[in-house]
C-alpha cells in the first residue's frame, strides 16, 4: 500500500495534516493562510496557479517556508471568467465527454505556472471541488505524474476516510464520486497518498463553535497521518459560495478552543517536508 504517512511512526500525539485549499483565490484566503501557518496551525496549502494574482500571492509563501505547497487542479473556477460549473464537468466525465487531450492541456499548464512561480514542482496535487478524481481526469493525471516526474512524483489527495461507510452523508458521496476508484489506481501506480482523509461538511456551521463541533468529530476519528482539509479566509469573498463558511472556519483554526480539542484528541498539526516527510 504507497500512503503518505503511516500510524506507526507517530510518538508524541497522532498527527493532522491539516491543508488549506483555495490558496491565490483572493487576498482574504492568502492572508488567512498565512496567518495560521505562522501560528503552526495549519502544514499545507493547495494553490491555484489559474488564479491573475498567482504570482503575487505566491510571494506571500516566502513568509512561511515550513509549508507545504500543491497544486489545486482547478477546471470550474473562472475568476472572474466564465467557466464550466461543477455540474457540467460531472456530466462530462460521467458521460466519457470530457476531452483528455484538454485535460491535460490544462494540468500541464497548471504545473508549468506552479514551477515557474516556485521554482520547485508541487509537494502534492488535489482538485478543486475534487476533480482530480473524476474519470477521464484521474487517468490523466496519472500518466502525466508518470510521464514528468517519474518515481519522484508529487503525492495526491485521496479522498476516502479510512472509516468510511456506506450512508457517510457528503463524505460518501466524495467516495463514490471518483474517491474509491482514484485511491486503487494511486496505490497500483505506486503513487504516495493520504491514508485517510476529514473535512468534509456541508459548509453549514454558522459560528466558529459549529465548526469546532465538526472538528471535535474528525478528530475523534481521525488516524495519525490524517489529511484534514479547510477553507479560511479572514475577510468576505464576495461572490464566493462559502464566503460565510471560510470567514467561520478562519476564526476557530485560530482561536484558543481549536489548540484545545487537539490537545483533549492527543493530537498535534503535523509538518509536511519536501515530498511529505512528516515530522
Amino acid at each position: 500500500m504507497h500512503e503518505l504517512l503511516t500510524p506507526a511512526a507517530a510518538t508524541d500525539g497522532k498527527r493532522v495534516l491539516l491543508c488549506a485549499d483555495d490558496y491565490a483565490l483572493h487576498p482574504a484566503v492568502d492572508e488567512a493562510v498565512v496567518d495560521l501557518a505562522r501560528q503552526g496551525r495549519l502544514s499545507a496549502t493547495s494553490c491555484m496557479t489559474t488564479s491573475p494574482r498567482w504570482a503575487e500571492a505566491a510571494r506571500l509563501l516566502a513568509a512561511v517556508p515550513a509549508l507545504a505547497r500543491g497544486l489545486h487542479l482547478n477546471m470550474t473556477e473562472g475568476h472572474g471568467q466564465p467557466a464550466p460549473t461543477l455540474g457540467a464537468v460531472l456530466r462530462g466525465a460521467y458521460a466519457r465527454q470530457l476531452s483528455q487531450m484538454q485535460v491535460r492541456a490544462q494540468l500541464t499548464r497548471q504545473l508549468d505556472d506552479f514551477e515557474q512561480v516556485l521554482g520547485t514542482p508541487p509537494d502534492f496535487i488535489d482538485g478543486h471541488q475534487h476533480v482530480h478524481q473524476l474519470p477521464g481526469v484521474r487517468e490523466v493525471l496519472l500518466d502525466v505524474l508518470a510521464e514528468r516526474y517519474g518515481p519522484a512524483a508529487p503525492w495526491v489527495r485521496a479522498t476516502v476516510p479510512a472509516t468510511w461507510r456506506w450512508g457517510a452523508g457528503k463524505a460518501g458521496v466524495l467516495a463514490l464520486l471518483g474517491g474509491w476508484r482514484l485511491r486503487r489506481q494511486l496505490a497500483a501506480h505506486g503513487v504516495p497518498h493520504n491514508p485517510d482523509f476529514a473535512g468534509v461538511y456541508g459548509f453549514d456551521a454558522a459560528t466558529p463553535a459549529a465548526y469546532g463541533r465538526h472538528m471535535d468529530r474528525w478528530l475523534t476519528a481521525s488516524h495519525d497521518g490524517t489529511l484534514l482539509m479547510c477553507h479560511p479566509a479572514n475577510a468576505r469573498v464576495d461572490g464566493d459560495a462559502i464566503a460565510d463558511a471560510r470567514m467561520v472556519e478562519y476564526a476557530y483554526l485560530a482561536s484558543d478552543a481549536f489548540a484545545e480539542s487537539l490537545r483533549k484528541h492527543g493530537a498535534r498539526v503535523g509538518v509536511l517536508t519536501r515530498r511529505a516527510t512528516p515530522v
